[in-house]
Formats: C-alpha cells, structure tokens, sequence
C-alpha cells in the first residue's frame, strides 16, 4: 500500500496535463487494466473536478471503461441536465445508478467494541460495511475512486473511503455512520483527518477490501476569494497515506481562521449544485464556528426547492424540523421512524442552530411557510442579493447598501471557517 503519485501545494496550480499523468499512473498500478469502474461524486461535488477526470480516464480507456457509478449515498438519481452539468459529453451508457436500499451487499462489520473506541464510547454499536453490489460482482480489475478532500461535518475531511462505504454504501452503513458523528459532534471533527468515522471505515478498509482493485484519485481544490477555483493538489494511491497527504494539504487551502468574530455571515449558494437543504446546509456546517452567539447566518439559495433527497426524509425534515440537539436525541428515543432513518435524524442535528444564533434562509422554491416550520426565518433572495450586493462579491468583509459590516462567503461548502476564540478552531 502505497502513494503512487503526488502532485501541488497551496501555490500550485494542476492543469489537464497533470490529470492525464495521474490517471495513466493509476492505470499503471494494475499493469494496464481491462475492465474499469470509475466513481465518481454526484454533482452536488462538480468542483472536485471529478467529472473531467472521468471523461478523460473515458478518452484514455475507451471500451475498457466499463462503469461509471456515481457515488450518489443517499441523494437522488442525477437527471439529464445534471449529467450534462457534471459530465459533459461522456456516454450515458456508461452510468450506474447506485440504489443504496437495494443494490448492496454487506462486506462485514466492525465491531462494536472498536466502534466505542473510535467514538470515546458515545457509539457502542458494531458499524456495517456495505457497498454497491457492482463493486464486488462486475469483474473488474480496477476501481477507480475520485474525489476532492475538503472539510466535512461528518468525516472530518471528505472522500477516500467515504466515497466507497457511503457513497455506494447502504441503509445500515449510511444512516449510522451519519448519526454516531452527529453523536459526537461536527465542531470537533470539521477540518480534521483523524476522527471517529474515519478510523471506523479504515478499519473497514483494511478488513473487508484487501482484495478489492480500489486506488484513489484525490483532489485538493481552493475557492479564492473572487470565486475562482484553482486545484492545488493531485494524489494517486491505494493506502491512507494517501488520503493524509491530501488531507494536509486541504486543511491549508479549505480551513480560514478568521480574527474578528462577524456579526452577520452572507452565504450564496451555486444553484446548479444546491437544491435542497440537505445539501446547501452546507452553509451552516462550514460557517458555524465563525459565528457568535446572537449572530444572524443569511443563505441565498435561489436553487432550494426541497428540503430531503428521498420524500421520506423530506417528510420527516417537514414533520420535526432543525431543532437543537437534546430535542432531537429526544425525538429519536420516542419515534420509530427516526430510529429507522437515524442519517435524517442526524441531518437535523447537523442543521440546528442550537437557539445560539438566526438562521435566515432565502430559498427559490420553498414558501414563507415552509421555511419557518422547520425552525428558519425566511428571506426573499433576490432582495437580499440587493442589499447585500452579492453579485461579483468576492469573500472576506463588506457592507451593506445600510452601512452595516456583514461577512461574506460564496459558495461555504468548499470550506471551513472559525474564529479564532473558537474552542476547536485548527491551529493554523
């Protein structure tokens, strides 16, 4: 186990030409392989650049790429246009659709007693390792995962084996690997390599995926602060190291410290990537160690249509709404449908702003109504995006058409920020 290929730092800007180089190391690994899987991410993570590493591996491969799976975990189903979005011309007919209630098969679990070791004891149940079916029955000598590692609420730092074990993952392993980091807290996993979950499903790595042809093809992506997206990081390899490497890198990129605490946080989210808040809540995850109590957090989100990925966790998101944690932890002891959907019951937890600071969504799709049923205040987007004049901002502090100071940060799901007095705030 190994890292194969190593390229970038935060000045460094990856081209096609460095792609190309990677992708042909991988292909090397396996001595030229002749069946391959690609998985990528949904579009929800274009910026990982991710689908152009697969139409070139598509360029370079021809017929021997045989799959392209995306690694959808729980979201929908991408349509035509967010095919087009992600991949651009590559043939439809390569695209696996991964049903993650149906089409999985269980490698193996790891134990409960390592799972309470990971967790510090706040989760002591054994965690089941489960991917899609395609992985372990379609014949093929190399899988081959992409991805960007950038932080996340519920790993840490996304991608690497997360790609496999929830993104092609299944019920059990989804909604519990969700629900124990919810359990332990995003504040103290966001912008770190080493967390509970990440311990879990290396250990499930190691285990069950020995004789797997998985190698990695990780991204490092920074947003600037006009909004450009430059990728500073390329790395190919089949151990954790790999991951590690790119994770170091990310936490320089992704992760900003940022000395005064705002008072107001201004988000806008890309409306091709972002249509409901199981996804564009992002702008929660990523921004609320940065704000104060009594803050006010403003998301624009004229893509927001839907609140779940599926109709049941939309139901459910509608029926319990974004309450603080002791109130959701009470939910869940008192009604089954959360017990059997613990990754929801997690994403309410993740979305709560604890009664600490306001949550003032600006969606396109969901009505006044809808909005503050689930615990938010409601905006209308095209008259914030006026007053805030968000058009062209670039991040960093502003003012209002008021003359009140507010922070800025386009598109927050590309990274993590924190005040500096903030208790688990990353050394720079």
């Amino acid at each position: 186990m190994t890292v194969f290929f190593r390229r970038g730092d935060p000045t460094y800007q990856i081209g096609e030409s460095d792609f190309r180089e990677a992708l042909q190391t991988a292909f090397g690994v396996v001595g030229g392989p002749k069946k391959v899987l690609a998985l990528p991410p949904d579009h929800t993570r274009s910026d990982s650049r991710a689908g152009e590493l697969t139409r070139l591996a598509h360029d370079m491969l021809g017929d021997r790429l045989a799959d392209v799976m995306p690694a959808l975990g729980t979201h929908e189903e991408m349509n035509e246009e967010e095919l087009n979005y992600m991949f651009g011309d590559l043939p439809r007919n390569l695209i696996r659709v991964h049903r993650w209630q149906e089409d999985v098969t269980t490698l193996g679990k790891v134990d409960a007693d390592f799972v309470s070791q990971a967790t510090d004891g706040i989760y002591t149940r054994p965690w089941s390792a489960q991917v899609n079916k395609l992985l372990v029955e379609g014949g093929h000598d190399l899988i081959l995962s992409l991805g960007q590692v950038v932080p996340h609420e519920v790993i840490g730092m996304a991608n690497y084996n997360k790609n496999v074990f929830v993104g092609t993952g299944g019920n059990e392993g989804i909604n519990e690997s969700h629900y124990l980091s919810a359990l332990y807290g995003m504040e103290r996993i966001m912008g770190r390599c080493d967390t509970p979950l990440r311990r879990i499903l290396n250990e499930a790595q190691d285990r069950f995926c020995r004789d797997m042809p998985l190698i990695y093809v990780l991204t490092v992506v920074e947003s600037l602060p006009s909004g450009e997206k430059v990728v500073r990081g390329l790395f190919v390899g089949d151990s954790h190291d790999v991951f590690n490497e790119a994770g170091e890198l990310a936490a320089q990129v992704n992760c900003f410290v940022v000395e005064r605490t705002p008072k107001t946080i201004v988000v806008t989210m890309n409306p091709n990537k972002y249509k409901r808040t199981w996804i564009a809540n992002k702008s929660i995850y990523r921004t609320r160690m940065l704000l104060g109590d009594g803050g006010r957090l403003v998301i624009i989100a004229s893509g927001v249509r839907q609140f779940g990925e599926s109709k049941t966790v939309d139901t459910l998101i509608r029926k319990y709404g974004y309450r603080t944690t002791p109130e959701v932890l009470k939910l869940v002891e008192e009604n089954q449908e959360l017990q059997d959907n613990l990754g929801a019951a997690a994403h309410l937890i993740h979305g709560t702003h604890e009664n600490r600071f306001e949550v003032l969504y600006a969606p396109g799709g969901l009505t006044e109504q809808e909005i503050t049923s689930v615990g938010y205040q409601f905006g209308d987007w095209r008259a914030l995006t006026e007053h805030y004049q968000c058009d062209g901002l670039s991040n960093g502090w502003h003012q209002d058409r008021d003359g009140e100071e507010f922070y800025f940060i386009g598109d927050p799901g590309l990274g993590l920020w924190m005040r500096a007095d903030h208790p688990y705030a990353l050394t720079p």
